[in-house]
């Protein structure tokens, strides 16, 4: 064989190699995406079962609704948004690849990646606004609601993304941020976006009495809550698996910082036991148990990669404990009446993460910009929590001086099931299952 002929074979043995690592990677995705979708039936669960009957399936209609919505919007705005903003407000010369008549947001022999990469971001939105689905239920408009999670899965958690989850995001070039879970750009922000939307939105009626103590609204069905949880926890294995880059062979986190997938497995899952472990001690609630779970996996998500396993334990052990505390003072104190806890565990369990970050991975180095440092993280942590809260109180107090945040109080009375779907979850509940004497066939 001439030199010619072989070098022919190997640029043909390279050029398979190649292929079979691209293919790799978007067989990778694409089941990452098809998993996540388990966080949203967990959610579904989740808030229907913490509704009262009467407000059971439009608890989980409102989150159908928001899935079907964010698809289109982060299609036509939100991709854009990712790939225009990375230093700011100054629009990138990579944002035409994000626009809808773009050559990469079609099917396209030429790209096999960015379908692959925007469906993935789609469903990290779709969490995002679902996030505050089960804060706000049993006496929001449905319309509202839809608007209020276009809002912040379309547009505001991915402004964050393209600022602080980018390698070239300037809160990374300026300050050193390393999340590479994404606690601050999904958790933190959904998290107080979702604090303003209660503000202005109120407690459910009858959640205090005339002198402002508090009267437990429990939901209808415990075991469906915790199922939900469950499956979130499942569906976090997709989250974060998108969250890590396949790179022919070599693993790398969103800032292009080596990574294995050994590293996010052990600690996601000693992160899910911290969490559930330190919630418990403090509640013995099973409810909180649960959410202890996600609690665990929130504080340890910035470093995931970075972390050692005994580290994420007890990192998310500490938000276990903590958190908890902290929603019932929002609850006690505060008078907000979040019906899930999603401020405390997704705003203040994103806002531990972060700084745990600076605190135990202080040091570390970033390809672009500072390493991280405690102030580089608290400094994020802040611009996180501003660009959820403002727009949040904002949207929320616009609709409320509209007169469509919140439903009728006859409507909350009756219940939304009838008032804004209108059917109910459970029909046959107003219907006896027996009748209350037996009859002989004679009568």
């Amino acid at each position: 064989m001439d030199n010619a002929a072989l070098l022919a074979k190997i640029e043909a043995l390279e050029a398979a190699v190649a292929l079979t690592k691209t293919i790799n990677a978007e067989v990778f995705y694409w089941w990452c995406t098809a998993l996540m979708v388990a966080i949203h039936a967990g959610f579904l669960a989740y808030e229907m079962g913490a509704s009262r009957a009467k407000n059971a399936l439009a608890s989980g209609l409102k989150n159908l609704l928001a899935f079907a919505f964010l698809v289109p919007t982060f299609y036509f705005f939100g991709w854009w948004i990712y790939l225009a903003f990375p230093t700011g407000f100054t629009v990138s010369d990579a944002a035409a690849a994000g626009l809808p008549w773009s050559e990469s947001m079609g099917p396209n022999l030429g790209d096999n990646a960015s379908g692959i990469f925007w469906a993935a971001f789609t469903l990290f939105a779709a969490t995002t606004a679902s996030i505050m689905s089960g804060a706000v239920i049993e006496r929001i408009r449905m319309s509202a609601f839809t608007i209020l999670a276009i809002l912040l899965g379309g547009f505001v958690w991915i402004l964050g993304a393209s600022w602080g989850w980018h390698p070239n995001g300037w809160l990374t070039s300026q300050w050193g941020l390393h999340d590479v879970g994404a606690a601050g750009c999904v958790h933190t922000i959904a998290g107080f976006f979702t604090l303003g939307v209660l503000i202005n939105l109120g407690p459910r009626i009858g959640r205090f009495t005339s002198d402002g103590k508090v009267v437990h609204i429990a939901g209808h069905n415990m075991p469906m809550s915790l199922i939900g949880l469950m499956l979130i926890v499942m569906g976090f294995f997709g989250f974060l698996g998108g969250c890590i880059i396949y790179n022919g062979g070599t693993w790398m986190t969103i800032y292009n910082t080596p990574a294995t997938l050994s590293a996010f497995a052990f600690n996601t899952l000693m992160g899910v036991a911290g969490g559930m472990i330190g919630a418990y001690v403090v509640t013995r609630d099973p409810f909180w148990m649960m959410s202890g779970a996600l609690i665990g996996v929130i504080s340890s998500a910035p470093g995931l990669d970075v972390y050692h396993p005994a580290l994420a334990f007890l990192i998310s052990f500490v938000g276990g404990l903590a958190i908890p505390k902290i929603a019932d003072f929002i609850l006690e104190r505060l008078k907000i009446d979040d019906a899930v806890g999603a401020v405390a565990v997704h705003g203040f369990g994103g806002v531990w993460g972060l700084v745990a970050a600076g605190i135990f991975a202080a040091g570390y180095p970033n390809v672009e910009g500072p390493a991280v440092s405690f102030l580089g993280q608290f400094m994020s942590m802040l611009v996180f929590v501003v660009l959820g809260f403002v727009p949040g109180y904002l949207a929320s107090y616009a609709l409320k001086a509209l007169g469509v945040l919140r439903v009728a109080p006859a409507a909350e009375i009756a219940g939304l099931d009838i008032a804004e779907v209108p059917v109910k979850a459970y029909p046959e509940a107003t219907i006896p299952a027996y009748g209350t004497s037996v009859m002989s066939p004679a009568e």
